[in-house]
Order: structure tokens, then C-alpha cells, then sequence
């Protein structure tokens, strides 16, 4: 039981987000606002009533202007407290592989940058830890 005073959610929040390819083979990451200068993927809260899928296409569309298609569910992973996130939160992060056949991002005012690469550049920037190991899943499964 939370006191008036705990401001926290009363379950943790149910976030996706996305490892997307464009049509030259690259994979798109983003540096946002929430996760203090480390290297992420587009995403964000699933809302009331929307399935994963959905909350998916949605996120990318707000956060970068970008249609994807060919979901595929890639890992579901817990984030408890992380350090690296501008705030305390507990996430369920359910995460998943796309295709788009866009290049042209439009970044929204979460995203500061944003860059186009293979997966072995992307292991170089500094990922928050879920997109390393979102990215380390697709290298070792040819995505």
C-alpha cells in the first residue's frame, strides 16, 4: 500500500519500443530526453485499450514519422528502478524487430538525435542497457 505522499504508478508501466530496418539494411537509434545521454530505440507507453502492435506503430509514428510493417515480437524485458532512465520508474518493456521502407526520420521534440546504422556501429554508441541487448539479439539472430 502507497501513502498520498508515493507519486509512484500503483503496477509498472507497459512500454514497447522497436529495433527498425530501412531498406539499405540500417537500424535506427535515437538519444532521448529520458535516458540522460545514452542511445536508445523509439517507443513508449502503451495506452488504454491498444494492443502492443498498435502502441508500437503509434510510438513511431509520434516520435519519428516513420510507417512500419513486418513486427515481430523480439524479447520482453523488466526494468526495475534503472539508473540510466531520468526517473524512477518500473517498466515492463516488451520489444520487437520492424521493417520500414521510409528513411526520412522526424523527430519529435523527445528525440535530441538520431542515426542510421548497422548493428555492429550501434554497439559502439552508448546504449542504455535494454537496447544493448536488444541490438546484441538481432547481430546474434541475422536480423
Amino acid at each position: 500500500m502507497t501513502d498520498a505522499s508515493d507519486h509512484r504508478p500503483p503496477r509498472p508501466l507497459v512500454c514497447v519500443g522497436a529495433l527498425v530496418q530501412d531498406p539499405l539494411g540500417r537500424h535506427l537509434i535515437v538519444r532521448t530526453t529520458k535516458w540522460r545521454g545514452q542511445w536508445g530505440v523509439p517507443g513508449g507507453k502503451v495506452e488504454w485499450g491498444e494492443t502492443l502492435e498498435q502502441a508500437t506503430l503509434r510510438e513511431f509514428q509520434e516520435e519519428v514519422g516513420l510507417t512500419l510493417r513486418d513486427l515481430r515480437q523480439a524479447q520482453v524485458q523488466e526494468a526495475i528502478l534503472p539508473e540510466e532512465f531520468h526517473a524512477p520508474t518500473h517498466m515492463l518493456l516488451f520489444d520487437y524487430f520492424a521493417r520500414t521502407d521510409q528513411t526520412d526520420v522526424q523527430p519529435n521534440e523527445e528525440i535530441e538525435e538520431w542515426a542510421w546504422v548497422t548493428l555492429a556501429e550501434a554497439l559502439s554508441y552508448p546504449l542504455n542497457h535494454y537496447t544493448r541487448t536488444l541490438i546484441e539479439l538481432a547481430h546474434r539472430s541475422g536480423t
